[in-house]
């Protein structure tokens, strides 16, 4: 996704609310990734209008700024669906047949990895390890952890974000 041209003006809701969030780190040593994590659970995204607040903000390049947001995973350039589903793909989940649940699970949803179903319902994510090796192969669903993922579990996560 290309950045915003810098003759383009953020919407001043945008700015204001970018700006809020900057102030909460105010005095924070490297606040850059604390501030990205506010603007995501400010917006639900990282808006491309906040990457120059952020930039000028911290004296850094809009580059610096769209690098970080880029390069770490955790961060959302568009809005996520109501629901969010991140499936393991960490090497204990694909030994317990993890790429069998990523292909069923894509295939009921119609989507694939770090796509949001129409109708805005769920985004679907890879990570990579939630902890629950024991338990693999495993996912999370708006926070909450699922181990031992099979089929009749897949449909019931499936029944539940499209309700």
């Amino acid at each position: 996704m290309m950045m915003q041209p810098a003759s383009t003006q953020a919407p001043p809701d945008v700015v204001a609310r970018t700006a809020a969030v900057i102030a909460e780190t105010n005095g924070l040593e490297g606040p850059l990734l604390p501030i990205l994590h506010g603007i995501q659970e400010e917006f639900g995204f990282v808006p491309n209008e906040s990457l120059p607040v952020v930039a000028e903000a911290l004296n850094i390049s809009k580059a610096e700024v769209h690098g970080v947001v880029t390069f770490y995973h955790d961060y959302r350039r568009a809005p996520a669906g109501r629901h969010v589903l991140k499936l393991c793909r960490a090497e204990a989940c694909q030994s317990m047949g993890g790429d069998a649940i990523a292909a069923r699970i894509q295939q009921l949803l119609g989507i694939g990895f770090h796509e949001t179903a129409k109708g805005g319902s769920v985004t679907l994510e890879p990570v990579y390890c939630l902890g629950l090796c024991a338990c693999s192969p495993s996912a999370m669903l708006d926070g909450e952890v699922i181990g031992r993922l099979d089929a009749e579990k897949l449909d019931e996560i499936v029944a539940e974000v499209r309700s």
